[in-house]
């Protein structure tokens, strides 16, 4: 296909332009890069491929060795530069489409299926090695920008430093942020969770998933409800405000120790704060108090039906009706159990004052050591 190329070689400095052009218009990465860019670097690495396509109008093997690592080579340029795979890929099939329409312009019928097979010959050997360059180079730039934005956070937890990290992440921090503190019954992929705590907040959000330990602008009840239906895993999360981020250490630290707690009082899926478990962490403190306290309920150590029948009836909220669903026994032997527990421990649960020592003696006997 000689006389193809020599019609088609004038041509390339004009398709390339309205390949450009074309870009520019229709492709939203393009639109906003600088002229200068588009008019050097962008143009320059077109015409380069359409030097390609022009030398497959005369042997199907266009695309060598070099050439290839060239492509691969300006395929991670691209990404190095943030432009999005899909972007790159869609600038490759615009100029695949209007060298066709110019192929079809000027070609002999004769010579369009040979023109054709060498256009996809092209396509076939370049786009997959451009795709996997491209896609490789965004993964070493990602786990970069991992790495830089998880010492960013151990340095905001940690009360050092951190203006230099947040430069080099290009993240703006503002003053009042949320420490959260999560964990999960099963654990799920880092990916799926970072991207639902990115989407809950609408920005980037700092997260360390090995830890279990998040920074957000906000965080909320709806924080909790994207997570469950996004990530699943029954999530239990805890948080804490940090006003200033001098405050983040102050604030993780809390919403650790809450985490903590509820895990261990064997709270239900939800978020919490330190409001949610006021009571139950001074009763964690160590000392005579708590051992006294729970050692209220020593007198069921016999009776762990009695104890369990306790700990549902505090559950409920003293409901009886639900505490008997939830154990599968009748109204009529709550009654006797509850009239048991009172007879053994001396502390009636119709006293609301009893009834309190008998709730705070149960928080005790979980959270003693």
């Amino acid at each position: 296909m000689a006389d193809l190329h020599t019609r088609m070689a004038p041509r390339v400095r004009e398709l390339t332009g309205e390949v450009v052009a074309r870009c520019a218009a229709e492709l939203p990465f393009y639109r906003d890069l600088p002229r200068e860019v588009l008019e050097g670097e962008v143009t320059r690495s077109v015409t380069a491929v359409f030097g390609l396509l022009l030398r497959a109008l005369r042997r199907q093997d266009a695309v060598g060795p070099g050439d290839l690592a060239r492509l691969i080579e300006w395929s991670a340029r691209r990404a190095e530069q943030r432009v999005p795979l899909e972007a790159a890929l869609a600038a490759y099939l615009i100029g695949a489409e209007t060298w066709w329409r110019a192929i079809g312009a000027a070609a002999e019928p004769h010579e369009l299926e040979e023109a054709g097979a060498g256009l996809l010959g092209c396509l076939r050997t370049a786009m997959p090695a451009v795709a996997l360059a491209h896609q490789q180079a965004l993964e070493d730039l990602s786990g970069e920008d991992k790495r830089v934005r998880r010492a960013l956070l151990a340095a905001l937890l940690g009360g050092r430093p951190h203006e230099a990290l947040a430069d080099a992440a290009g993240v703006e921090l503002g003053q009042a942020h949320e420490v959260v503190s999560f964990a999960f019954d099963q654990t799920p992929p880092p990916r799926l969770v970072q991207s639902a705590l990115d989407a809950h907040a609408g920005t980037l959000v700092l997260a360390d998933h090995a830890e279990g330990i998040a920074l957000l602008p906000s965080a909320g009840e709806a924080l909790w409800q994207t997570l469950a239906a996004t990530v699943g895993g029954n999530p239990l999360l805890s948080a804490a405000p940090a006003t200033d981020l001098s405050g983040v250490p102050e604030a993780a630290e809390e919403a650790r120790r809450v985490l903590e707690l509820v895990q261990r009082l064997g709270r239900p899926p939800g978020l919490y704060r330190f409001d949610d478990v006021l009571v139950e962490y001074q009763l964690a403190r160590p000392g005579t108090g708590l051992t006294r306290l729970a050692a209220k309920l020593d007198p069921l150590d016999e009776h762990p039906y009695l104890l369990e029948t306790l700990r549902a009836y505090v559950r409920r909220g003293h409901n009886r009706r639900q505490t008997s669903l939830d154990l599968h026994i009748h109204r009529n032997t709550l009654d006797y159990r509850l009239h048991r527990v009172a007879a053994l421990t001396g502390l009636d649960l119709t006293i609301p004052a009893e009834a309190r020592l008998l709730e705070a003696a149960l928080t005790a006997r979980t959270l003693k050591p």
